[in-house]
Protein backbone atom coordinates (compact mmCIF):
# COMPACT_ATOMS: atom_id res chain seq x y z
CA UNK A 1 0.00 0.00 0.00
CA UNK A 2 1.40 3.46 -0.86
CA UNK A 3 2.77 5.28 2.15
CA UNK A 4 0.55 8.30 1.37
CA UNK A 5 -2.57 6.22 1.99
CA UNK A 6 -1.49 4.91 5.38
CA UNK A 7 -1.81 8.21 7.28
CA UNK A 8 -5.22 8.78 5.71
CA UNK A 9 -6.49 5.34 6.69
CA UNK A 10 -4.92 5.62 10.15
CA UNK A 11 -6.51 9.05 10.66
CA UNK A 12 -9.91 7.73 9.59
CA UNK A 13 -9.73 4.72 11.92
CA UNK A 14 -8.19 6.39 14.99
CA UNK A 15 -9.30 10.03 14.96
CA UNK A 16 -12.90 10.02 13.77
CA UNK A 17 -15.70 9.23 16.17
CA UNK A 18 -17.41 6.25 14.55
CA UNK A 19 -19.29 5.05 17.63
CA UNK A 20 -21.47 8.18 18.05
CA UNK A 21 -22.29 8.04 14.35
CA UNK A 22 -23.20 4.36 14.64
CA UNK A 23 -25.47 5.09 17.63
CA UNK A 24 -27.35 7.82 15.75
CA UNK A 25 -27.60 5.63 12.66
CA UNK A 26 -29.09 2.71 14.59
CA UNK A 27 -31.57 5.08 16.26
CA UNK A 28 -32.96 6.06 12.85
CA UNK A 29 -32.43 2.83 10.90
CA UNK A 30 -34.78 0.74 13.05
CA UNK A 31 -37.88 3.00 12.90
CA UNK A 32 -36.94 4.08 9.36
CA UNK A 33 -36.98 0.55 7.98
CA UNK A 34 -40.27 -0.13 9.77
CA UNK A 35 -41.83 2.94 8.13
CA UNK A 36 -40.54 1.86 4.71
CA UNK A 37 -42.02 -1.62 5.19
CA UNK A 38 -45.33 -0.04 6.26
CA UNK A 39 -45.39 2.27 3.24
CA UNK A 40 -45.40 5.41 5.43
CA UNK A 41 -42.27 7.18 4.29
CA UNK A 42 -44.16 10.47 4.71
CA UNK A 43 -43.61 10.00 8.46
CA UNK A 44 -39.84 9.55 8.18
CA UNK A 45 -39.16 13.25 8.84
CA UNK A 46 -40.58 12.82 12.37
CA UNK A 47 -38.29 9.85 13.03
CA UNK A 48 -35.30 11.86 11.75
CA UNK A 49 -35.89 14.69 14.22
CA UNK A 50 -36.35 12.16 17.01
CA UNK A 51 -33.06 10.50 16.07
CA UNK A 52 -31.17 13.77 16.63
CA UNK A 53 -31.46 12.87 20.34
CA UNK A 54 -28.57 10.49 19.77
CA UNK A 55 -26.28 13.39 18.87
CA UNK A 56 -26.34 14.64 22.46
CA UNK A 57 -24.29 13.45 25.44
CA UNK A 58 -21.11 12.73 23.52
CA UNK A 59 -18.36 11.03 25.62
CA UNK A 60 -20.29 11.36 28.88
CA UNK A 61 -20.69 8.94 31.77
CA UNK A 62 -23.82 6.74 31.64
CA UNK A 63 -25.83 8.75 34.15
CA UNK A 64 -24.88 12.07 32.62
CA UNK A 65 -25.61 10.93 29.07
CA UNK A 66 -28.96 9.52 30.18
CA UNK A 67 -29.95 12.83 31.77
CA UNK A 68 -28.77 14.99 28.87
CA UNK A 69 -30.30 12.79 26.19
CA UNK A 70 -33.63 12.71 28.06
CA UNK A 71 -33.53 16.50 28.23
CA UNK A 72 -32.66 16.69 24.53
CA UNK A 73 -35.50 14.28 23.72
CA UNK A 74 -37.99 16.52 25.53
CA UNK A 75 -36.65 19.54 23.63
CA UNK A 76 -36.88 17.84 20.23
CA UNK A 77 -40.24 16.14 20.73
CA UNK A 78 -41.63 19.37 22.17
CA UNK A 79 -40.34 21.28 19.13
CA UNK A 80 -41.96 18.81 16.76
CA UNK A 81 -45.21 18.95 18.75
CA UNK A 82 -45.21 22.75 18.62
CA UNK A 83 -44.61 22.63 14.87
CA UNK A 84 -47.50 20.21 14.38
CA UNK A 85 -49.80 22.41 16.45
CA UNK A 86 -48.87 25.53 14.50
CA UNK A 87 -49.45 23.73 11.21
CA UNK A 88 -52.85 22.37 12.32
CA UNK A 89 -53.89 25.89 13.31
CA UNK A 90 -52.99 27.07 9.79
CA UNK A 91 -50.81 29.82 11.21
CA UNK A 92 -49.64 32.45 8.76
CA UNK A 93 -45.94 32.64 7.78
CA UNK A 94 -45.55 35.79 9.88
CA UNK A 95 -46.89 33.97 12.94
CA UNK A 96 -44.50 31.10 12.23
CA UNK A 97 -41.49 33.42 12.18
CA UNK A 98 -42.60 35.10 15.41
CA UNK A 99 -43.24 31.78 17.12
CA UNK A 100 -39.84 30.35 16.18
CA UNK A 101 -38.11 33.55 17.38
CA UNK A 102 -39.86 33.34 20.75
CA UNK A 103 -39.06 29.64 21.00
CA UNK A 104 -35.37 30.34 20.32
CA UNK A 105 -35.26 33.09 22.96
CA UNK A 106 -36.64 30.68 25.55
CA UNK A 107 -34.72 27.58 24.50
CA UNK A 108 -31.29 29.23 24.28
CA UNK A 109 -30.80 29.98 28.02
CA UNK A 110 -32.44 26.66 28.85
CA UNK A 111 -29.90 24.67 26.82
CA UNK A 112 -27.12 26.79 28.32
CA UNK A 113 -28.25 25.98 31.84
CA UNK A 114 -28.67 22.28 31.10
CA UNK A 115 -25.20 22.16 29.56
CA UNK A 116 -26.37 20.28 26.48
CA UNK A 117 -23.85 19.36 23.81
CA UNK A 118 -24.22 20.06 20.87
CA UNK A 119 -24.52 23.53 22.25
CA UNK A 120 -27.51 25.81 21.75
CA UNK A 121 -31.10 25.33 20.57
CA UNK A 122 -30.36 24.83 16.86
CA UNK A 123 -31.91 21.38 16.42
CA UNK A 124 -35.03 22.46 18.31
CA UNK A 125 -35.34 25.60 16.16
CA UNK A 126 -34.85 23.55 13.01
CA UNK A 127 -37.40 20.92 14.04
CA UNK A 128 -40.02 23.51 15.02
CA UNK A 129 -39.77 25.47 11.76
CA UNK A 130 -39.46 22.48 9.44
CA UNK A 131 -42.42 20.59 10.90
CA UNK A 132 -44.61 23.69 10.95
CA UNK A 133 -44.00 24.02 7.20
CA UNK A 134 -45.02 20.45 6.27
CA UNK A 135 -47.29 19.05 9.01
CA UNK A 136 -50.43 20.72 7.65
CA UNK A 137 -50.66 18.00 5.01
CA UNK A 138 -50.04 15.15 7.48
CA UNK A 139 -53.26 13.13 8.01
CA UNK A 140 -52.02 11.42 11.19
CA UNK A 141 -50.48 14.13 13.42
CA UNK A 142 -50.78 12.10 16.64
CA UNK A 143 -49.06 9.12 15.04
CA UNK A 144 -46.37 11.44 13.67
CA UNK A 145 -45.62 12.83 17.13
CA UNK A 146 -45.64 9.32 18.62
CA UNK A 147 -43.07 8.18 16.05
CA UNK A 148 -40.83 11.11 16.94
CA UNK A 149 -41.12 10.33 20.66
CA UNK A 150 -40.54 6.60 20.16
CA UNK A 151 -37.44 7.25 18.04
CA UNK A 152 -36.08 9.65 20.65
CA UNK A 153 -36.67 7.04 23.38
CA UNK A 154 -34.87 4.42 21.30
CA UNK A 155 -31.87 6.74 20.91
CA UNK A 156 -31.77 7.35 24.67
CA UNK A 157 -31.74 3.59 25.26
CA UNK A 158 -29.01 2.98 22.68
CA UNK A 159 -26.90 5.81 24.11
CA UNK A 160 -27.24 4.56 27.67
CA UNK A 161 -26.39 0.96 26.79
CA UNK A 162 -23.29 2.06 24.89
CA UNK A 163 -22.00 4.35 27.65
CA UNK A 164 -22.71 1.67 30.28
CA UNK A 165 -20.73 -0.84 28.21
CA UNK A 166 -17.73 1.52 28.11
CA UNK A 167 -18.06 2.33 31.80
CA UNK A 168 -17.85 -1.36 32.71
CA UNK A 169 -14.49 -1.54 30.96
CA UNK A 170 -12.82 1.18 33.06
CA UNK A 171 -15.32 2.02 35.80
CA UNK A 172 -15.16 5.71 34.87
CA UNK A 173 -15.69 8.15 32.04
CA UNK A 174 -14.86 11.82 31.66
CA UNK A 175 -17.32 14.36 32.98
CA UNK A 176 -18.54 17.12 30.65
CA UNK A 177 -17.62 20.76 31.21
CA UNK A 178 -20.03 23.20 32.88
CA UNK A 179 -22.56 25.16 30.79
CA UNK A 180 -20.82 27.41 28.29
CA UNK A 181 -22.88 30.55 28.97
CA UNK A 182 -24.46 31.84 32.17
CA UNK A 183 -26.09 35.01 33.50
CA UNK A 184 -26.05 38.07 31.29
CA UNK A 185 -23.98 36.31 28.63
CA UNK A 186 -26.70 33.68 28.25
CA UNK A 187 -29.47 36.29 28.06
CA UNK A 188 -27.61 38.29 25.41
CA UNK A 189 -27.19 35.09 23.39
CA UNK A 190 -30.94 34.46 23.63
CA UNK A 191 -31.55 37.97 22.32
CA UNK A 192 -29.23 37.30 19.39
CA UNK A 193 -31.19 34.20 18.45
CA UNK A 194 -34.54 36.00 18.61
CA UNK A 195 -33.31 38.99 16.61
CA UNK A 196 -31.46 37.03 13.93
CA UNK A 197 -34.34 34.62 13.38
CA UNK A 198 -36.91 37.43 13.22
CA UNK A 199 -34.88 39.41 10.66
CA UNK A 200 -33.93 36.43 8.49
CA UNK A 201 -37.45 35.02 8.49
CA UNK A 202 -38.98 38.44 7.86
CA UNK A 203 -36.72 39.20 4.91
CA UNK A 204 -37.41 35.77 3.47
CA UNK A 205 -41.14 36.44 3.63
CA UNK A 206 -40.75 39.87 2.01
CA UNK A 207 -38.72 38.36 -0.83
CA UNK A 208 -41.33 35.67 -1.33
CA UNK A 209 -38.83 32.83 -0.95
CA UNK A 210 -40.39 29.56 0.16
CA UNK A 211 -39.39 27.59 3.27
CA UNK A 212 -38.67 30.50 5.60
CA UNK A 213 -37.54 27.94 8.16
CA UNK A 214 -34.33 27.41 6.21
CA UNK A 215 -33.48 31.12 6.46
CA UNK A 216 -34.19 31.04 10.20
CA UNK A 217 -32.05 27.93 10.69
CA UNK A 218 -29.26 29.53 8.67
CA UNK A 219 -29.37 32.60 10.93
CA UNK A 220 -29.08 30.42 14.03
CA UNK A 221 -26.02 28.47 12.87
CA UNK A 222 -23.24 31.10 13.30
CA UNK A 223 -24.48 32.03 16.78
CA UNK A 224 -23.45 28.69 18.30
CA UNK A 225 -19.74 29.50 17.96
CA UNK A 226 -17.86 30.98 20.92
CA UNK A 227 -16.40 34.14 19.35
CA UNK A 228 -16.64 36.44 16.31
CA UNK A 229 -14.02 34.59 14.32
CA UNK A 230 -15.69 31.26 15.02
CA UNK A 231 -19.09 32.65 14.02
CA UNK A 232 -17.80 33.89 10.68
CA UNK A 233 -16.04 30.60 10.05
CA UNK A 234 -19.11 28.58 10.93
CA UNK A 235 -21.28 30.74 8.69
CA UNK A 236 -18.91 30.31 5.75
CA UNK A 237 -18.88 26.56 6.35
CA UNK A 238 -22.67 26.58 6.40
CA UNK A 239 -22.85 28.23 2.98
CA UNK A 240 -20.10 26.15 1.36
CA UNK A 241 -21.39 22.90 2.85
CA UNK A 242 -24.96 23.64 1.84
CA UNK A 243 -24.03 24.30 -1.79
CA UNK A 244 -21.92 21.15 -1.79
CA UNK A 245 -24.97 19.31 -0.48
CA UNK A 246 -27.21 20.88 -3.11
CA UNK A 247 -24.86 19.57 -5.80
CA UNK A 248 -25.39 16.10 -4.32
CA UNK A 249 -29.15 16.64 -3.93
CA UNK A 250 -29.85 17.67 -7.53
CA UNK A 251 -29.05 14.29 -9.15
CA UNK A 252 -30.85 12.60 -6.28
CA UNK A 253 -34.19 14.46 -6.51
CA UNK A 254 -34.46 15.60 -10.13
CA UNK A 255 -34.83 12.06 -11.62
CA UNK A 256 -37.79 11.53 -9.26
CA UNK A 257 -36.86 8.31 -7.41
CA UNK A 258 -39.51 6.40 -5.51
CA UNK A 259 -40.27 7.08 -1.83
CA UNK A 260 -38.61 3.87 -0.62
CA UNK A 261 -35.35 4.74 -2.39
CA UNK A 262 -35.35 8.26 -0.95
CA UNK A 263 -36.05 6.89 2.53
CA UNK A 264 -33.12 4.47 2.32
CA UNK A 265 -30.85 7.29 1.17
CA UNK A 266 -31.98 9.44 4.11
CA UNK A 267 -31.16 6.70 6.60
CA UNK A 268 -27.75 6.11 5.01
CA UNK A 269 -26.86 9.83 4.96
CA UNK A 270 -27.31 10.24 8.71
CA UNK A 271 -24.21 8.18 9.44
CA UNK A 272 -21.66 10.38 7.60
CA UNK A 273 -23.50 13.48 8.79
CA UNK A 274 -22.83 12.66 12.43
CA UNK A 275 -19.41 11.22 11.59
CA UNK A 276 -18.12 14.59 10.36
CA UNK A 277 -20.32 17.01 12.30
CA UNK A 278 -17.76 17.66 15.04
CA UNK A 279 -14.73 17.27 12.78
CA UNK A 280 -15.61 19.39 9.74
CA UNK A 281 -18.96 21.16 9.61
CA UNK A 282 -18.87 21.93 5.88
CA UNK A 283 -18.20 18.28 4.98
CA UNK A 284 -21.01 17.15 7.30
CA UNK A 285 -23.41 19.53 5.54
CA UNK A 286 -22.53 17.89 2.25
CA UNK A 287 -24.41 14.88 3.61
CA UNK A 288 -26.89 16.67 5.88
CA UNK A 289 -28.32 18.92 3.13
CA UNK A 290 -29.49 16.11 0.82
CA UNK A 291 -30.86 14.31 3.89
CA UNK A 292 -32.98 17.34 4.82
CA UNK A 293 -34.08 17.99 1.25
CA UNK A 294 -35.07 14.38 0.69
CA UNK A 295 -37.08 14.09 3.91
CA UNK A 296 -38.85 17.37 3.12
CA UNK A 297 -39.75 16.02 -0.33
CA UNK A 298 -41.21 12.87 1.24
CA UNK A 299 -43.25 14.87 3.77
CA UNK A 300 -44.56 17.43 1.27
CA UNK A 301 -43.72 16.69 -2.39
CA UNK A 302 -42.98 19.77 -4.48
CA UNK A 303 -40.97 20.84 -7.51
CA UNK A 304 -37.35 19.79 -6.75
CA UNK A 305 -35.78 22.63 -8.74
CA UNK A 306 -37.79 25.25 -6.86
CA UNK A 307 -36.87 23.65 -3.55
CA UNK A 308 -33.17 23.58 -4.46
CA UNK A 309 -33.26 27.26 -5.42
CA UNK A 310 -35.10 28.25 -2.25
CA UNK A 311 -32.64 26.37 -0.08
CA UNK A 312 -29.66 28.14 -1.64
CA UNK A 313 -31.18 31.61 -1.30
CA UNK A 314 -32.47 31.03 2.22
CA UNK A 315 -29.10 29.73 3.41
CA UNK A 316 -27.13 32.73 2.13
CA UNK A 317 -29.74 35.11 3.54
CA UNK A 318 -29.90 33.44 6.94
CA UNK A 319 -26.15 33.12 7.40
CA UNK A 320 -25.58 36.77 6.42
CA UNK A 321 -28.13 37.92 8.98
CA UNK A 322 -26.77 35.60 11.68
CA UNK A 323 -23.19 36.81 11.23
CA UNK A 324 -24.28 40.47 11.16
CA UNK A 325 -26.26 40.11 14.40
CA UNK A 326 -23.40 38.22 16.07
CA UNK A 327 -20.90 40.94 15.16
CA UNK A 328 -23.15 43.86 16.07
CA UNK A 329 -24.25 42.55 19.47
CA UNK A 330 -21.10 42.05 21.51
CA UNK A 331 -20.59 39.82 24.52
CA UNK A 332 -21.19 41.59 27.86
CA UNK A 333 -18.17 41.96 30.13
CA UNK A 334 -17.77 38.83 32.25
CA UNK A 335 -15.73 38.29 35.40
CA UNK A 336 -12.32 36.67 35.13
CA UNK A 337 -13.34 33.27 36.50
CA UNK A 338 -16.26 33.05 34.10
CA UNK A 339 -14.02 34.00 31.20
CA UNK A 340 -11.45 31.34 32.08
CA UNK A 341 -14.16 28.72 32.47
CA UNK A 342 -15.66 29.63 29.10
CA UNK A 343 -12.29 29.46 27.36
CA UNK A 344 -11.50 26.08 28.90
CA UNK A 345 -14.92 24.72 27.97
CA UNK A 346 -14.62 26.00 24.41
CA UNK A 347 -11.18 24.46 24.02
CA UNK A 348 -12.33 21.13 25.40
CA UNK A 349 -15.34 20.83 23.14
CA UNK A 350 -13.85 22.19 19.92
CA UNK A 351 -10.46 20.53 20.17
CA UNK A 352 -8.82 23.95 19.88
CA UNK A 353 -6.39 23.42 22.75
CA UNK A 354 -3.26 22.67 20.72
CA UNK A 355 -1.94 20.43 18.01
CA UNK A 356 -3.63 17.06 18.60
CA UNK A 357 -0.38 15.18 18.00
CA UNK A 358 1.31 17.19 20.75
CA UNK A 359 -1.39 16.33 23.29
CA UNK A 360 -1.29 13.37 25.65
CA UNK A 361 -4.00 10.71 25.98
CA UNK A 362 -4.62 7.75 28.24
CA UNK A 363 -5.18 4.50 26.33
CA UNK A 364 -7.77 2.23 27.95
CA UNK A 365 -6.55 -0.73 25.92
CA UNK A 366 -2.85 -0.46 26.73
CA UNK A 367 -3.35 1.15 30.17
CA UNK A 368 -0.70 3.75 29.55
CA UNK A 369 -0.22 7.43 28.61
CA UNK A 370 0.44 7.99 24.90
CA UNK A 371 1.32 11.12 22.97
CA UNK A 372 -0.85 11.80 19.92
CA UNK A 373 -3.87 9.92 18.58
CA UNK A 374 -2.06 6.63 18.13
CA UNK A 375 -4.89 4.34 19.27
CA UNK A 376 -8.52 3.99 18.28
CA UNK A 377 -10.89 6.78 19.27
CA UNK A 378 -12.98 4.58 21.57
CA UNK A 379 -9.92 3.59 23.62
CA UNK A 380 -8.66 7.14 24.33
CA UNK A 381 -9.25 9.49 27.23
CA UNK A 382 -8.12 13.09 26.87
CA UNK A 383 -6.49 15.16 25.60
CA UNK A 384 -4.24 16.19 28.51
CA UNK A 385 -1.47 18.82 28.50
CA UNK A 386 1.36 16.51 29.59
CA UNK A 387 2.26 12.89 30.27
CA UNK A 388 1.99 13.17 34.06
CA UNK A 389 -1.60 14.42 33.83
CA UNK A 390 -2.53 11.74 31.30
CA UNK A 391 -1.22 9.06 33.66
CA UNK A 392 -3.70 10.32 36.26
CA UNK A 393 -6.64 10.17 33.81
CA UNK A 394 -8.58 7.48 35.66
CA UNK A 395 -8.18 9.21 39.01
CA UNK A 396 -9.21 12.56 37.52
CA UNK A 397 -12.28 11.09 35.86
CA UNK A 398 -13.23 9.14 38.99
CA UNK A 399 -13.03 12.30 41.11
CA UNK A 400 -15.08 14.28 38.60
CA UNK A 401 -17.79 11.65 38.43
CA UNK A 402 -17.96 11.48 42.23
CA UNK A 403 -18.31 15.25 42.39
CA UNK A 404 -21.10 15.13 39.82
CA UNK A 405 -22.92 12.38 41.70
CA UNK A 406 -22.59 14.28 44.99
CA UNK A 407 -23.99 17.39 43.35
CA UNK A 408 -26.97 15.46 41.93
CA UNK A 409 -27.66 13.90 45.34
Amino acid sequence: MPTLERPIIRRFTTEIDHLPAARVFVGLAIPGLILIAAGRTDLLIYAVFGSFTGMYGFAEAPRQRLIHQCEAAVLLVGSVGAGILLARLHASPAVLVSAVAVFAALASPLTDRLGLRPEGPFFGIFAFGAIAMVAGAQPDPVLALAICAATAALCVLVGYLDSARRARRVDVLAMPAPPHRTGRVSLVQAGRYALAISIAGGIGLLLGVGHANWAMAGAAVPLAAADSRGRITRGVHRVLGTFLGLAVTAPLLLPGPGPAVLALVIIALLYPTELFMARHYAVALGFFTPLIMAMTELAEPTDPLTMLTDRGIDTVLGVAVGIAVALLIREPVADASSTCETQACTAMHTGDMADDNAQWYYCLKHHTAEQGKTCWYGDRMGPYPDKATAEQALEIARARNKAADDEDD
